[in-house]
């Protein structure tokens, strides 16, 4: 049974290579839904026309599928909210020197 700590876990290992943080920790995970072997993240990115918008999905998407249990996932990429560093886990500040 998957449960959303590790699908958070797992996300971890996606970095936004623009601000060289992951995911998570950059506050950019809105909603985790769980249905069955079927998950849907709904997610931002720092700033609407992020020319990583596609690398970032599929990152999100790799890092779930390689997860027993989880066999599709779709990534919803929304703008609102907008997302801010108030977002930001005390880590992600540390990462990104963000305080």
């Amino acid at each position: 049974m998957i449960d959303e700590a590790t699908l958070r876990e797992a996300l971890r290992l996606v970095v936004d290579p623009e601000i060289d943080c992951n995911i998570v920790d950059l506050g950019l995970i809105y909603d985790i839904a769980i249905d069955g072997a079927k998950v849907t993240v709904t997610m931002t990115l720092t700033t609407p026309g992020c020319p990583m918008h596609e690398s970032i999905a599929c990152g999100v998407r790799n890092a779930l599928l390689n997860l027993e249990g989880v066999e599709n996932v779709e990534v919803n990429v929304v703008w609102d909210p907008a997302w801010t560093p108030v977002r930001m886990s005390d880590y992600g500040r540390i990462q990104t020197g963000i305080c």
